[in-house]
């Protein structure tokens, strides 16, 4: 008979982490009026090895992510109580909401290296010819 491997606390770190961000997000949804905050989206949950604290990483369209994380500071207690009544566990982590700022700076650096990557136009490139001292092909 085949015995069950027992999962990790990593595992059971990680499975909490993406019930609270998928029960969160849907909470978010519902409670925080897109018109004020913007579109919210859940990244990432961080949770502290004694499932006390978690960090939740969000990243925001439509307004700045102050205020995205003003709105979601302002309603953490509120948040925490609804996953209480959400997840059965003993401990409900304490919320702090963090912006993250990845995806900008990624598409930040794409835009970097597309216009690195561009051609030049061809009388960009015959004046920086002209303008080599060490062409060898360039005539006195």
């Amino acid at each position: 008979m085949a015995r069950h491997k027992s999962r990790s606390g990593a595992d059971r770190n990680t499975r909490l982490a993406d019930q609270i961000r998928k029960d969160l997000a849907g909470i978010i949804q519902r409670e925080i009026d897109v018109s004020r905050a913007g579109l919210i989206t859940l990244t990432d949950v961080e949770l502290s090895a004694d499932y006390a604290h978690a960090k939740i990483w969000f990243t925001v369209m439509g307004a700045e992510p102050a205020v995205a994380t003003e709105a979601l500071t302002e309603k953490a207690g509120w948040f925490h109580s609804l996953l209480f009544k959400m997840l059965h566990i003993h401990t409900v982590p304490t919320l702090r909401f963090m912006h993250d700022d990845q995806i900008a700076r990624g598409l930040a650096l794409s835009r970097l290296i597309d216009e690195a990557n561009r051609p030049q136009s061809p009388a960009a490139s015959a004046d920086s010819d002209l303008d080599d001292p060490d062409d060898p092909d360039e005539q006195p």
